[in-house]
């Protein structure tokens, strides 16, 4: 996953002066699937947690609304690409998205090879 798939690259500087790049993005959620879903993400796998802290990525979070997933995380690494490899890579991850993805519907638009479609940020607020 590149930047230029999720719109506009955004960089932070952390007040310890750690630079953070946004990104977001969205699917649809198979009404037929949300409770299981939901269930797997009550408790994500732990090795699924640790590979995307390993790959710098910080603060994901899921939204749900209806039937539309929104997903947001915060990337601190120097890599972006790489690091998006070292996690499709990884077997506990693959396993997991065995299970996950079925419940998801791609958006049309999706880029190609990708599951969740990219959100471009339009305004932050940063203090």
């Amino acid at each position: 996953m590149t930047a230029e798939r999720y719109g506009r690259l955004v960089r932070d500087v952390w007040d310890d002066q750690q630079e953070m790049e946004r990104y977001a993005s969205c699917v649809r959620l198979r009404p037929e699937y949300r409770e299981r879903y939901l269930e797997l993400h009550a408790q994500v796998w732990p090795e699924v947690e640790s590979m995307l802290v390993a790959a710098n990525i910080r603060n994901y979070t899921i939204f749900l609304r209806g039937d539309m997933l929104f997903s947001y995380y915060e990337y601190v690494g120097t890599d972006h690409a790489a690091d998006q490899a070292r996690i499709r890579a990884d077997p506990a991850t693959q396993r997991w998205w065995q299970l996950t993805d079925p419940c998801q519907e791609r958006l049309p638009g999706t880029p190609e090879g990708e599951q969740w479609a990219p959100l471009t940020e339009v305004w932050h607020l940063s203090r």
